[in-house]
């Protein structure tokens, strides 16, 4: 049970009455938001892993075995990648990643261009990174939002 506590701003007023003590979050509950807990310990280190990530991920000349090891559950969305290895856009796609922002120590917003053929297809476009068995990965919600813009296939299994 998640108890909401309000924050108290000091004011000062006229009345010399003591200010009451802060209250500790109740058991159970989260702390604040703080930098150090909404991004990973290092992350300068994590942003290039994330890149690296998103780049070996979206490279064509990169194996199904390969991107497998680099998107959130990869080994159940296998036959995902496979049937994208086969697809003449996919073979031509590449990606460069514009911005990483941390959410959290293992969630991050990334802002990448898609490129196919060298040339922007989709700029700009949101996706996002976990941390998942100390490795970030391209999440699963991203490849499955680029599934669904294409339009050419049903939503697959794991979407």
């Amino acid at each position: 049970m998640l108890i909401l506590v309000p924050a108290a701003a000091a004011c000062g007023d006229d009345n010399d009455a003591p200010e009451a003590p802060p209250r500790s979050p109740a058991v159970g509950t989260s702390p604040p938001a703080t930098p150090e807990r909404d991004a990973p310990a290092d992350p300068a280190a994590a942003r290039t892993a994330v890149e690296k990530s998103w780049k070996t991920f979206f490279d064509p000349k990169a194996s199904v075995e390969t991107k497998a090891k680099v998107l959130q559950n990869g080994e159940r969305m296998r036959s995902l990648l496979t049937a994208f290895a086969d697809d003449p856009n996919a073979k031509r796609s590449s990606v460069d990643v514009k911005d990483v922002k941390f959410t959290s120590a293992t969630e991050a917003d990334v802002t990448y261009d898609l490129l196919v053929g060298g040339q922007p297809a989709l700029p700009d476009s949101k996706g996002t990174s976990v941390l998942q068995g100390d490795v970030w990965k391209v999440s699963v919600k991203t490849l499955c939002a680029l599934v669904q813009l294409s339009g050419n296939a049903p939503v697959p299994p794991g979407c």
